[in-house]
């Protein structure tokens, strides 16, 4: 039999064993959103910020390096007990030891200030559960079956269920479209991705109709439609950061000037509205730029997925191309006053570090299941 012209990552050293392409992209909007952060927070706190986002972007990728190079075998032995991990940690919320910030419980206090958000988590542990389920059955049939179904719809449902009681709504959409996605590409039939899409939106309808959601919560769902109808309330965050962006023009204040983000006028502006900072400070080209960069990062989580030998390795891009994507886009919806506010950080961008640690992670993760040599 001829030998595979391709050469085996297992023999090869440095970063020849890693898609530096991703690891680029990702890297650079690391530090495209220290420098956001920086400026964001440079009037209040100095220098403190931006030395955190960028240590906690550096042990990410360490992290990421480290994850790579420990390849797809121990990643799919790692996977059950990653999404029970993430569970166990979600249940904790619920308990003494969770904290409640802005009317969602979603936060254990560690030591020395430091805070956990387990729905990050549970977002590393759903892609791998679900595609190392998934893929275990499509190694042996065209299709995963009902049984290898069910076994998802639980995979999926019982994370997404326990971020939407806290209640987390942005995190349990970024969940649900996470399984849709690979669960689709896994090839489930269509009357099963319909049944889907029926009772997600039943669930949505559930949370909105019922007591889940605190009134903050649903009037900042409801302010980007009309920001003028509570000025000082819910509606001040939605407008100023439409102003911050709309007095941006096209190539922005420049750097540490613009009025609105060194005013302190936009609340959360370090995390939740990172984006304000580009828009106002860079313009449209510079906020366009940082798009079309986590964009970059999208599609190349996508190309070392469709170079994945094996169906494991494939799921897991899907999963996490689909959870970036929607992050990205809520995120900056939200910005740009298109999108109720959910909360959901930029990737890579916004400051946070579970979400910055977890981003990375997935990086690693997507890198290390790309050959279906390794093990």
């Amino acid at each position: 039999m001829p030998r595979d012209p391709r050469p085996d990552r297992a023999r090869l050293s440095g970063w020849a064993r890693h898609d530096v392409g991703l690891f680029v992209a990702a890297g650079g909007a690391s530090v495209v959103g220290a420098l956001l952060v920086w400026s964001a927070t440079v009037r209040t706190a100095g220098d403190a910020y931006l030395v955190r986002h960028l240590v906690t972007a550096a042990v990410g990728l360490v992290v990421a390096l480290l994850v790579s190079r420990a390849g797809r075998g121990q990643v799919w032995a790692a996977a059950p007990w990653v999404w029970a991990a993430a569970v166990v940690l979600l249940l904790l919320v619920r308990t003494p030891l969770g904290a409640t910030v802005n009317g969602a419980r979603s936060w254990i206090p560690l030591a020395a200030g430091f805070t956990l958000q387990p729905a990050e988590l549970a977002k590393v542990g759903l892609a791998l559960a679900l595609a190392a389920s998934l893929a275990a059955g499509l190694d042996r049939a065209s299709d995963p079956g009902p049984r290898r179904l069910a076994v998802a719809a639980v995979l999926v449902g019982v994370p997404t269920g326990l971020v939407a009681a806290q209640p987390d709504l942005g995190t349990a959409l970024v969940l649900l479209a996470l399984g849709f996605a690979v669960v689709l590409v896994g090839g489930a039939p269509r009357r099963w991705v319909l049944v889907s899409v029926v009772v997600a939106a039943g669930a949505a309808a559930a949370a909105w109709t019922t007591p889940l959601l605190s009134d903050y919560q649903r009037a900042r769902l409801t302010a980007f439609a009309d920001p003028g109808a509570d000025p000082l309330g819910a509606g001040y965050q939605t407008a100023q950061v439409r102003q911050a962006i709309g007095g941006g023009g096209l190539w922005g204040q420049g750097f540490m000037a613009g009025p609105r983000t060194q005013g302190g006028f936009v609340p959360f502006q370090l995390n939740d509205f990172v984006f304000s900072v580009a828009g106002e400070e860079l313009g449209f080209v510079g906020a366009a730029g940082l798009v079309v960069l986590l964009g970059v990062v999208v599609v190349r989580v996508l190309v070392v997925a469709a170079r994945a030998e094996d169906a494991f390795g494939r799921l897991v891009g899907v999963g996490v191309a689909a959870w970036l994507a929607v992050q990205v886009v809520q995120n900056v919806g939200m910005n740009l006053g298109l999108l109720p506010v959910t909360g959901l950080p930029l990737p890579f961008v916004s400051y946070g570090g579970t979400s910055m640690l977890v981003s990375w992670l997935a990086i690693g993760l997507v890198d290390a299941t790309q050959d279906g040599h390794r093990s």
